[in-house]
């Protein structure tokens, strides 16, 4: 599995979104769409938004910290 944040430093969904990854001890790359402006573009092209954060797993895009779709996505979502 492949994570990509795509954030900025002044963003605090961004740091929430890393910060929950981080806890499920998963991998990700962090990318710095202010200060690399080619990695602002792609982002944008895969996800329509220019907004950060965006998160890519895989082949899936989430735009924002949408904690339940995350859950859903790596398989954590608790089937009731």
């Amino acid at each position: 599995m492949k994570i990509t944040i795509y954030s900025a430093p002044a963003c605090p969904w961004c740091n929430a979104a890393k910060e929950f990854i981080s806890s499920l001890e998963l991998p990700f790359e962090e990318v710095d769409v202010s200060v690399d402006q080619q990695a602002a573009q792609k982002m944008v092209e895969k996800s329509g938004q220019m907004g950060v954060p965006v998160i890519e797993i895989d082949d899936k895009i989430v735009i924002g910290f949408n904690k339940p779709l995350l859950e859903e996505i790596l398989g954590l979502s608790q089937a009731e």
